[in-house]
């Protein structure tokens, strides 16, 4: 009898273990699973955000153009088809040759929208992005926040060079066959320099297009202003969306209660040539009067 209750507890002990050893190797392979699906799913995010940043840096490195005619209320028929090149926000960026072939001939007028440079662009980069825009039409400039920034006396001996116009609270009568454009250029938003009373006092009879690098100038238009075109930048689109949400306003056409008022994404990037959702582009504006079919 003592034999047998031996040989009884003796396999009862081996059953246990065997057991035991079963339930283990259960959780090991459970847990190399779940290991192995997390290195699986860490590799698969850091592959995602590696292509979301590569596609991020081609994104800000694009050279778009886009093009559109549009109405202008009060514009004579003389100046129908009258082309404005904006360009703004250009920031650290260069100028490139392929965004200048992709023009397609010559404006009547190229417009730095501000933010032609800022803290740290050596001026050799401003004084050749300024060349090569120039070669391209008569260039029109207004003051962006970041202008305000760098060393304005080095700015303005290059706009002299390449014969610049400063709009800072001015305007501009173009004029053909004695009819007029008037391009109202006026200095930042951002830090209270805007002076639009002042700026239109030089106005003659026809149409205004406004030219304000921050588009907030929107805010202090009225019907009583007769300004059916403003043309602005500072956004840069928001730079990154997600989600179609971004800190700030994307760039396009918008109507507003006192005509049309366009936003450039801006050509360049601040901080980090980074985009997302908010290509970079310029605009190449072809004016067209009431009476012409677009």
């Amino acid at each position: 009898m003592f034999n047998t209750y031996k040989k009884n507890r003796s396999g009862k002990s081996r059953l246990n273990v065997l057991s035991y050893n079963t339930v283990w190797e259960g959780v090991i392979d459970e847990g190399a699973g779940l290991l192995l699906g997390f290195w699986w799913l860490l590799l698969i995010i850091i592959i995602a955000l590696a292509i979301t940043f590569l596609n991020m840096l081609f994104q800000a490195k694009r050279h778009i153009v886009i093009k559109k005619d549009i109405a202008v209320s009060g514009l004579s028929k003389v100046f129908d088809g009258f082309q404005i090149f904006f360009i703004s926000d250009i920031h650290r960026r260069k100028v490139s040759e392929k965004l200048i072939n992709k023009l397609g001939g010559k404006p009547d007028v190229v417009v730095i929208g501000g933010d032609l440079t800022e803290t740290g662009v050596p001026f050799s980069r401003v004084d050749e992005n300024v060349k090569r825009l120039s070669g391209v039409g008569p260039v029109i400039f207004i003051w962006g926040n970041h202008d305000l920034y760098v060393d304005k006396d080095k700015l303005k001996q290059i706009f002299t060079k390449y014969q610049v116009k400063i709009l800072d609270n001015q305007v501009d009568v173009v004029t053909r066959d004695n009819d007029y454009l008037n391009i109202v250029g006026i200095n930042d938003v951002t830090n209270n320099l805007d002076r639009l009373e002042a700026a239109l006092e030089g106005r003659k009879e026809g149409a205004t297009v406004l030219l304000s690098h921050n588009p907030d100038i929107k805010y202090k238009l009225h019907e009583h202003h007769n300004i059916p075109l403003v043309i602005s930048g500072h956004t840069h689109g928001g730079q990154i969306r997600l989600f179609g949400w971004g800190l700030r306003e994307k760039g396009g056409i918008k109507k507003k209660s006192f005509g049309t008022l366009i936003i450039s994404n801006g050509y360049g990037t601040t901080w980090h040539p980074l985009r997302l959702g908010a290509p970079p582009d310029t605009l190449l504006l072809t004016l067209r009067s009431s009476n012409s079919e677009i």
